[in-house]
Formats: C-alpha cells, sequence, structure tokens
C-alpha cells in the first residue's frame, strides 16, 4: 500500500514523508479511493519502531493525502492534483522539472532547450506557477527568464507533487497557474531500522549522451537522531532531435537567401548545438524525530554549466550567440514540527530556507557577459487545527525576501529587493456526502530598485497589498461519483522584472522593458469537478474558466533595439479556459497480472481583450496508455498526440502537432516490497520532430529525438 502526506498550508507547499504511486502516474490517473483505504489492514499489520513509524524503512506506506496537515483523500481535493513517484518517477525523470512533468494533465514545458524548462500549467508559466523543494521557493532567479533552470535537481526527488487551479492561490498570490513540489529526505522523517540506509540511481539516456547517478545514505545514531548525505552527477553532450533544427518555414526562408551561410542552415539537422550540459549537487542533514515530533537542518550545494541553444538569424549582419550558464547556490533549510497533543491546535510545522544563488551568462569565450546574484530567504510557519465534529483546516504565517544584483553589458534590471509577508488560513467541513472548504490569504509585498544610470532610472519603491481567496464544495451524488466546485478570488503583485527591466536580456535574444506604473493584476475563477473512484474504473474531469483585470504580459512591439526584438510589459483584460480529462480502466487480469487503460486530455484556450490570443498556450493534447502491472514487471505503451497550435499571438508563429509513441518495462528483482527497480524505456520511437508550443525557442529547438533510457535504482 502507498501513503503519501502532502503537508502543505494554505500558503505553505504540498509536503510529504512517504512516497505515492499509480498504477498511470504518467497520466495523472486518479487513485482508487474505493480500493485504497487511508488505514489498511496490511499497513496496520507492519511493526514499526521507536518513532511509530513502519518497521520497513522500505516499505511503501498506505495511501493518504494531507493538506494543511489535514487528511483528506485525494478525490475530496477541488483542484486538479497529479502526484509521481517510484517507477513512474524513474521513467519520466530529465535533467529539468518541466520536462519531468511535461506529460501529466495540464501540465506543458516551457523547453528552452534540454537544461532549462519550467512547468507550464493550464497556461500559466513564469512568476504565476511556484516551484518548490519540500514546501520552500527554489530561491534561484529561474522565473525571470526562461532560460534561466530551476536550481532544483529531479535526480534527487522522492515524489513530485502537482497541484493545479484554484486550491493553488492558498500557496502565494504568485501561484494562480498552480504549484510544483519536489518532495526530498534531506532533512530525514525517518529513523532506519537498519545500520544504515542507502539508496543510488543510475542513469543513461540516448538522445543526449546523458550519464547520472544520486546516492544518499541515512544512519540512524541512537533511537530517534538521523544523519544524511547524498550527491548526484549527471553531463549530457549536445541533444540529437527527430530531424531539421528549424521549422519549414525558415528553412524556406533560408534555402532563399543569397548569403551562403545562411542558405547552410536551412540542412541543419540531428544535433542541436550548444545544448550539453552538467549539473552537481551535494547536501548533508541531521534530524530529531520522536513520534510525529522532529526538528532537522540541512546545507546543499548546487551547481550547473549549460548552453542555451542558438536562435539563428537569417540576417548576414546579425551574429548569433552561444551562450552559456553557469549556475552556483548554496542552501540552508530547517524544519521543526511539534505535536502539542491536544486543544485547538493539534501540531505546529516551522520551515524555513537560505539560500546564496549566483548565475553567469558566459560569453563563447568563457567571459562573464552578464551575471546575477541573488540572497534569498523564505520562512513559514503554520499551525493545525484539531478535528473537530467534521472541522478542520489550519493558519499560518509566510515571509520571503529576495535581493538581486545583475550586473554586465547586457544588465536588464537595476539592483532590487523584494520583501512578502502572508497570512493564510484554511477550514475545512466534512459532513459525509457533503464536503466544502474555504480558503484566505492576505500578502504585502515591498519591490525597491535602487538609482541606476546605467539604466536610466531613479530610485523606484512600489508596494501592493492583495488579498486572494476561495470557497469550494464538492457531494458524493453516489458511492463513488463525486461533483464539486469551487469559486476563487486572487490579486498578484508585479514582479520585479515586470516592473523595472530595462535593457537586452542575451538569454531570451530580446530587449525587456517593463513598466514600473502597473497596477495588482485581479481574476475571478470558477472551476467544476466531476470524478469517479472505483477499483475497475475512474475518472476525473475539470472545466475552468479566469477573468483578469490588469492581466500582465509581455507585448512584442514590433520594434528592434540592438537587433533585438523590444517586448513591453503591458495590461489589459483576459480570460484563461480550458478542460482536463483523465480517466482509467481495468481491462482484465491474467494471474498476477493486470491490464489498465489510461488515457488523459487537456485544452486551454486564452484571450487578451486588445490583443487577441494569449502567447505560448499549449494546444490540444491527448495522450492514451496500456499497462500490465505485476509485482515484478510492470510493461507500458503510450501514444501522445498533440495538435498543430495556430491560434497565436501577434508576431507568434504557429506550431505542427506531432504524434509520439513510448514504451517502457519497470522490473523489481528483489520483489515488490523493496524499491529496487530497474526501469527501461524508449521515448519517441519513431523519431518524430515535436516542437512545444509554450517554448521561446520551438522555431531553432525541437525535442528530442528517439531516446533509449535505462535507469536502475537499488536500495539497502
Amino acid at each position: 500500500m502507498y501513503r503519501v502526506k502532502l503537508l502543505a498550508g494554505t500558503a505553505a507547499a504540498l509536503l510529504s514523508q512517504a512516497s505515492f504511486a499509480q498504477p498511470a502516474a504518467t497520466s495523472g490517473q486518479p487513485e482508487d479511493a474505493a480500493a485504497q483505504p487511508a488505514e489498511s489492514p496490511t499497513a496496520a499489520a507492519q511493526p514499526t519502531s521507536a518513532t511509530g513509524r513502519p518497521d520497513d524503512y522500505h516499505a511503501q506506506e498506505s495511501q493518504e493525502i494531507v493538506v494543511t496537515g489535514y487528511a483528506r483523500n485525494r478525490s475530496d481535493i477541488l483542484s486538479g492534483s497529479s502526484v509521481v513517484s517510484g517507477d513512474d518517477l524513474a521513467r519520466e525523470q530529465r535533467p529539468t522539472i518541466g520536462d519531468t512533468l511535461a506529460r501529466l494533465p495540464g501540465v506543458s514545458a516551457t523547453s528552452f532547450g534540454p537544461n532549462a524548462s519550467r512547468p507550464v500549467l493550464r497556461g500559466f508559466q513564469g512568476d504565476r506557477v511556484r516551484i518548490l523543494t519540500d514546501g520552500i521557493g527554489s530561491l534561484d532567479v529561474s522565473s525571470a527568464s526562461a532560460d534561466h533552470a530551476v536550481s532544483i535537481n529531479p535526480l534527487t526527488a522522492d515524489r513530485i507533487e502537482v497541484l493545479r487551479g484554484p486550491a493553488a492561490l492558498l500557496f502565494g498570490s504568485s501561484a494562480i497557474g498552480g504549484v510544483v513540489n519536489v518532495v526530498e529526505s534531506r532533512i530525514p522523517r525517518l529513523v532506519p531500522t537498519e545500520a544504515a540506509h542507502v539508496e543510488a540511481i543510475i542513469g543513461y539516456a540516448s538522445a543526449a549522451d546523458q550519464r547520472s547517478g544520486n546516492a544518499e545514505i541515512d544512519v540512524p545514531v541512537g533511537p530517534h537522531f538521523v544523519v544524511h548525505a547524498d550527491g548526484s552527477y549527471s553531463q549530457s553532450d549536445d541533444l540529437r532531435t527527430g530531424g531539421y533544427l528549424l521549422t519549414p518555414a525558415l528553412r524556406a526562408d533560408a534555402a532563399a537567401s543569397p548569403d551562403a551561410a545562411i542558405r547552410a542552415l536551412a540542412d541543419l539537422r540531428g544535433r542541436l548545438p550548444n545544448s550539453a550540459g552538467k549539473t552537481w549537487d551535494v547536501a548533508a542533514g541531521a534530524a530529531w524525530i520522536d513520534g510525529d515530533s522532529n526538528a532537522g537542518v540541512s546545507v546543499s550545494h548546487y551547481g550547473s554549466l549549460y548552453g542555451v541553444p542558438i536562435r539563428f538569424s537569417l540576417d548576414p549582419a546579425v551574429e548569433a550567440e552561444a551562450p552559456r550558464i553557469d549556475i552556483a547556490q548554496t542552501r540552508i533549510d530547517g524544519r521543526a514540527e511539534i505535536d502539542t497533543g491536544s486543544g485547538f491546535v493539534d501540531s505546529v510545522r516551522l520551515r524555513g530556507g537560505w539560500s546564496h544563488y549566483r548565475h553567469f551568462e558566459l560569453e563563447e569565450n568563457g567571459e562573464i557577459g552578464t551575471a546575477f546574484y541573488n540572497n534569498g530567504f523564505e520562512g513559514r510557519a503554520e499551525a493545525r487545527q484539531s478535528n473537530r465534529g467534521g472541522w478542520g483546516g489550519g493558519f499560518g504565517a509566510q515571509y520571503y525576501q529576495s535581493d538581486l544584483r545583475v550586473s554586465g553589458d547586457e544588465k536588464f534590471l537595476p539592483p532590487n529587493t523584494t520583501r512578502q509577508l502572508g497570512l493564510f488560513m484554511l477550514e475545512t467541513l466534512d459532513r459525509g456526502p457533503f464536503k466544502a472548504e474555504g480558503g484566505l490569504r492576505y500578502e504585502h509585498s515591498s519591490l525597491h530598485a535602487d538609482a541606476d544610470s546605467g539604466l536610466g532610472n531613479a530610485e523606484l519603491q512600489r508596494s501592493f497589498d492583495a488579498v486572494s481567496g476561495s470557497v469550494g464544495a464538492s457531494y458524493a451524488i453516489a458511492p463513488s461519483l463525486r461533483f464539486g466546485i469551487n469559486l476563487s478570488r486572487s490579486e498578484r503583485a508585479p514582479d520585479v522584472e515586470e516592473l523595472f527591466a530595462s535593457g537586452p536580456h542575451a538569454g531570451t535574444q530580446a530587449f525587456e522593458v517593463g513598466d514600473p506604473d502597473l497596477t495588482s493584476e485581479r481574476s475571478w475563477g470558477l472551476e467544476a469537478t466531476l470524478r469517479r473512484t472505483g477499483d475497475a474504473f475512474s475518472f476525473s474531469a475539470s472545466i475552468f474558466k479566469s477573468w483578469f483585470s490588469g492581466y500582465i504580459y509581455d507585448r512584442r512591439t514590433g520594434q528592434m533595439i540592438d537587433d533585438l526584438p523590444v517586448f513591453q510589459t503591458s495590461q489589459d483584460d483576459a480570460t484563461y479556459q480550458g478542460v482536463e480529462l483523465e480517466a482509467s480502466a481495468r481491462l482484465g487480469q491474467i494471474g498476477a497480472t493486470t491490464i489498465n487503460l489510461d488515457g488523459v486530455a487537456d485544452y486551454v484556450r486564452a484571450t487578451i481583450e486588445s490583443a487577441g490570443p494569449a502567447p505560448h498556450i499549449p494546444p490540444l493534447r491527448l495522450l492514451g496508455g496500456i499497462e500490465a502491472q505485476s509485482p515484478l514487471a510492470t510493461g507500458r505503451v503510450e501514444v501522445e498526440w498533440v495538435n498543430d497550435q495556430d491560434r497565436v499571438a501577434a508576431l507568434e508563429t504557429t506550431t505542427e502537432g506531432y504524434t509520439m509513441v513510448n514504451a517502457s518495462l519497470a522490473l523489481h528483482p528483489f520483489g515488490s516490497r523493496n524499491q529496487s527497480s530497474i526501469v527501461l524505456s524508449a521515448n519517441n520511437i519513431f523519431d518524430v520532430v515535436a516542437r512545444r508550443h509554450a517554448s521561446f525557442l520551438k522555431d531553432y529547438a525541437p525535442l528530442a529525438g528517439r531516446d533509449l533510457r535505462i535507469s536502475a535504482r537499488f536500495t539497502f
């Protein structure tokens, strides 16, 4: 049995203690709530250690989801949610968080090359999607630009959780698109029953000749104290794509050029120049654990060096750049959870993280062109209410601070500081077939930019007060069928890039111009859900729409400065609407092998009132798979169809659709209770040319071609 705890405070992120796996997590299949009770006889019968946890450190626990420390079945959550772990995570694991999650319902990726790809949730990206590690922000500058990698290594993840829709608003005003939380074990939550618990992962992927490995160890020191250490390394060459690098339209333009060097671009195919990279990180942690109370700390260092694929110019007078990005981050994280025993509050949770981050954009000769330095801190305090008469919930506070400095010839931001204080609460009511929840968050943001003569700006100071909230309810119209509806209202303060940017950005090949007079972005959202849970058949459907007032977006003006297109931050009214569908059915049983069929469909339509279609919106996508599961092996074949995207913004190009076929086989050589596994997968088997419309580089950098992967995980 599997157990998951999403320990997230209304504004705190989804946090967990154990692994969660679904029969077809790749498709985000709803879990079988009827067949998987939160406390099963199997789980109850397991021997426990002094900590009260299952004595078998390798065994996975029963299914349970906890939001704000309050146990809830996943089918009760009034928004889309997905969790990837175990074999599914091993099969989907890529160098970036975005590409790792791209097959989940409602999720695409920015795909700025194979080393910088953030998740796109329901068409939202950048500052509208929060990416967390164990409930705390990544404390980097990845939301500032699509070419900036997230400083979280998927190799270190035990599980990755995604929450889409209105419920994510409770995690911060910038989470209107959703929340992605990478759950790690660098601050241990369990005391091993053996002398040392060791896990190791090694992997290889053929498309980029990627070699990767991760190892971690947990050692108990007495009955309540655990020390932890881990390290990982990944290196890849230039990515091999499925065909020509440039789109047919660009190839035709290149072939018609009188310049021989430009004509040669039409024949570029296969390897994607300047897309190689390497990433490494190390960490050490320790924790004291006694029942449901624990406290711990970890120190980690992350480093990455990768190339940004070339955006080839068809103008002979413009020299195409091939920048590389060198990232280093040192973090200190802490966590404490206190079981108060009884009363109005039954537990208190504290979580904090501090980071020193630096980011160099390197010229082709290795010189530093632009440098980013960021000192960041985020802290949360949450209190979980005791469940009394069906009432539950929690409340708390969050503080965030960022001090960002940019220097170099292509500096586009003045020195700036962001401070943010949030207060939040969530209340839930459970009356059997009827369930309701309401959340509220107040957030004060203060943004300050120093005077900078190089950018021509004086000292600037802006502050914003934002109130966001949601209220929703669901009703079981049949024992396994539940209908829900959720209404949300959100406010988002502009970020420093939207307010203060003014200059060229080599990574995105754009001249970015902010607007210091922006107002808060406001929206109303409505979402309806219908879910069925069952052992033989389950499905989930979500229909959503958001109405924005003062929607903030980058508008391409058509002007050129320093041979770069100008993007001006603007505001207007806008609407986002869409649908997400997912289903799973048991086709039959052959001995100990179960045959399942699953599918996903998602679609988003976004319109800016005076400008027409919003840019970078993923098109209609269908994904279906058939899977054979047994205790020792799981085999899967899936087909992903992505439609053309011809509903585009001004000066944006259309994107051809594609059909991709993937297959995988997961083996458990030591039995199902041991998490050791070997996963073999073949992705894009027919070597098609595939481009994601959400990518700024889609016209120059296709996705990987045929990619054969092997991942071996050992735990003992």
